[in-house]
């Protein structure tokens, strides 16, 4: 399945605020479609569906990306879930969207993947790349790259800068101190769901 480009609101409407996807709310508190506003109760295989749902669109994964992350994840030790959202929030999109320097995770991506944004002094185009503690993450030194991200820290996505984190506005530089804690990550999902969806998947 591919990455999702379709209307973004409609997708907040159904699984509830989304900070990475997008900074509007929706103005209807219920689901989209014919049948949004009936209350027909959810199945557990629903529930456990739609927080994996959350991980997905929030963090713009594909499915098969997302797998991979649960791989490693229960290979890695410790709670699989917070480990999911570990390597997910240290993703170089994501980690400059926690910066400021993009309003919403896709656009973080767009800038990373025009070549904007450099990880210890060169230059990375890959979204994905697992930001490390001692990372160097600078807004490349070139008009274009800096005007683009001077616009974005107007208008930040989140106003708190997570403290694994530390970014200076005037030379457009962060560094990566450490890995993200579970308090910080912005989502609301229940991580034990989703490794629940995927236990009965495999």
């Amino acid at each position: 399945m591919s990455r999702y480009r379709g209307p973004r609101l409609r997708v907040v409407r159904r699984l509830g605020d989304l900070p990475g996807l997008t900074r509007k709310s929706a103005r209807k508190a219920y689901p989209p479609g014919q049948h949004g506003q009936g209350r027909k109760k959810k199945s557990e295989y629903a529930i456990r569906l739609e927080e994996k749902q959350k991980l997905r669109f929030n963090y713009g994964v594909t499915e098969r990306q997302l797998l991979r992350y649960v791989k490693k994840a229960r290979k890695a030790g410790g709670s699989t879930g917070q480990v999911i959202l570990q390597q997910l929030e240290m993703r170089l999109d994501n980690t400059i969207f926690r910066m400021g320097l993009g309003p919403t995770i896709p656009a973080a991506r767009q800038l990373v993947n025009h070549g904007h944004i450099t990880v210890n002094g060169r230059v990375v185009d890959i979204a994905s790349y697992q930001c490390r503690p001692g990372d160097v993450i600078a807004v490349r030194d070139r008009a274009a790259s800096r005007t683009l991200a001077e616009a974005n820290l107007e208008f930040p996505g989140l106003a708190n800068l997570p403290s694994h984190l530390e970014f200076d506005k005037n030379k457009l530089e962060g560094k990566v101190n450490g890995t993200i804690e579970r308090e910080w990550v912005a989502l609301n999902v229940n991580e034990l769901l989703v490794v629940e969806y995927y236990s009965r998947k495999a």
